[in-house]
């Protein structure tokens, strides 16, 4: 039961640094609706992430049904933020190049720091 109430504190603390890093904190020119599509893609992007499935353009694209463009204009901004990390890959046949993204280990750091302050005292 700890566990998976951990799980549900994590998942908790992960949404409000989200909303937190988005839209407060915004980019020049961006729209309200781009903050917003960078919030579901967030989350989208966190379910993979526990999921342990890589963090891949084509990946991305299968899951959501969006188009690479379409993703690349929610993901982009989230590198930009420093949310995301992206490194060029070997695709999976072997032969091209894929963008591969992680969370920045300091998102998870900030995570674990947010949930020892909100730990009850006894």
């Amino acid at each position: 039961m700890a566990r998976a109430l951990n799980a549900h504190w994590q998942s908790q603390l992960f949404a409000a640094y989200a909303l937190q890093e988005v839209l407060d904190k915004p980019i020049d020119g961006e729209t309200p609706q781009s903050r917003l599509k960078q919030l579901g893609m967030m989350t989208v992007l966190y379910m993979m992430h526990q999921s342990h499935e890589k963090l891949t353009l084509s990946n991305i694209v299968e899951i959501t049904g969006l188009t690479r463009n379409a993703v690349a204009e929610s993901v982009d901004p989230l590198v930009e933020r420093g949310i995301l990390t992206e490194t060029i890959v070997k695709n999976s046949m072997g032969r091209g190049t894929a963008r591969q993204f992680e969370f920045c280990p300091d998102v998870f750091e900030r995570l674990k720091l947010s949930a020892h302050k909100r730990k009850p005292q006894n």
